[in-house]
């Protein structure tokens, strides 16, 4: 039997791949909570969306959202993260039973950023004169 069919067998799941999720959705939710604690009024409007880690938890990648900022703004806030890393890192090892916490890196959401330019395409091209869809919707 190949590895591949063992770990996918019958409806069950990869039990590492539930581990992985289960560990990103913590690291997540203890690095939002931590960011609510530091007091940086450049971090009030961020959400982090998700957090990636390799199975061998050589690094941690931590996606976020500026609520009021484009590209240029989102890239500054990575070096803000940046300063705030040992902090969010520190607080993953007092809060989990890891036996090391791996490397946080930051960047911001593209798919959050992509699916909301594709957004904006989509209401220009229905409010484009002449097309068929913001004519039904003018009647």
């Amino acid at each position: 039997m190949s590895s591949r069919r063992r770990h996918v067998q019958g409806n069950r799941r990869d039990p590492g791949a539930q581990r992985s999720s289960r560990l990103n959705e913590l690291l997540r939710e203890i690095i939002s909570e931590e960011l609510t604690r530091i007091d940086d009024e450049r971090l009030d409007w961020v959400s982090v969306t998700h957090v990636k880690t390799d199975r061998s938890l050589d690094r941690a990648i931590v996606s976020f959202t500026a609520a009021l900022g484009d590209a240029d703004d989102e890239q500054a806030l990575v070096a803000v993260f940046e300063e705030h890393r040992k902090r969010l890192q520190g607080a993953i090892g007092r809060q989990t039973t890891l036996r090391r916490t791996p490397p946080l890196s930051f960047e911001p959401d593209a798919q959050l950023r992509e699916a909301n330019r594709i957004e904006e395409l989509l209401a220009a091209d229905r409010a484009r004169p002449g097309n068929p869809e913001a004519s039904d919707e003018e009647e």
